[in-house]
C-alpha cells in the first residue's frame, strides 16, 4: 500500500507536534529545570539541532508546550457560577492536559512559568470577578475561588494526597459549593 506524498510544509508541521507532545510529556515529568532540549529531541526522535531550529530555545519550546486557553464563563448568577467552576475541578481531578500539568510543576521553579500561571489565571480570576457584578470585592472573591480550586488541584494531582485521591469528584465539589457559592453572594449585613 503506498502512502499520499506529504508537502514539505506538512512534515514540519508533523515534526513540530511531535517534538511538542514530547516536551509536554517531559515538562510534565521533570519541569522545566530537569527537562533538556537533548531528552525532548531523543523522545520526538530528532536531532537537538532541529529542536533549536524549530522553537529557538528552550524557554521558547516550554512556552508553546504549555499555551492553553481557559473555558469562558457563562454562569449568570451564584448558583451556576459555583456550578461552572465546580465542574471544571472534574477535568482538574481527572486528568490535566500535560501542557498544564508542566506549567504547574515549573511555576515554583521557574520565574517565566510562574509569570505564565499569574497570568492565566488573572485572567480566570477577570472571567469570574465580571460575573460577580453584585458582589463586594469581586476581584479578591474571584481570585479566593480560584486558588481554593488551584489547591485542591495541586493536592490531588501534583502532591498525589491519598485523601483527596480517594474521594470522588462529585463528594469533593460537594464539599466545596457551600463556600463557593459564599463568596460569589454580597455580604449580607445584619
Amino acid at each position: 500500500m503506498t502512502t499520499p506524498h506529504q508537502s514539505r510544509a506538512d512534515r514540519r508541521r508533523a515534526t513540530e507536534e511531535r517534538i511538542l507532545r514530547s516536551a509536554r510529556e517531559l515538562f510534565a515529568e521533570k519541569g522545566f529545570e530537569r527537562t533538556t532540549i537533548r531528552a525532548v529531541a531523543t523522545a520526538a526522535g530528532v536531532d537537538p539541532a532541529l529542536v533549536m531550529q524549530y522553537f529557538g530555545s528552550k524557554r521558547d519550546l516550554f512556552g508553546q508546550a504549555v499555551q492553553a486557553l481557559p473555558a469562558p464563563l457563562t454562569a449568570t448568577d451564584a448558583d451556576g457560577l459555583a456550578d461552572q467552576l465546580l465542574a471544571s475541578l472534574g477535568l482538574k481531578l481527572g486528568g490535566l492536559p500535560e501542557g498544564t500539568l508542566a506549567m504547574m510543576r515549573s511555576m515554583l521553579t521557574d520565574e517565566t512559568a510562574a509569570d505564565h500561571v499569574r497570568a492565566a489565571l488573572g485572567r480566570q480570576a477577570d472571567s469570574v470577578g465580571a460575573a460577580l457584578p453584585d458582589a463586594d470585592d469581586p476581584e479578591l472573591r474571584a481570585a479566593l475561588m480560584i486558588t481554593a480550586l488551584l489547591g485542591v488541584t495541586i493536592g490531588h494531582q501534583l502532591l498525589g494526597l491519598a485523601v483527596l485521591r480517594e474521594a470522588s469528584t462529585e463528594h469533593i465539589a460537594a464539599l466545596l459549593r457551600p463556600a463557593i457559592q459564599a463568596l460569589s453572594r454580597p455580604i449580607v449585613e445584619d
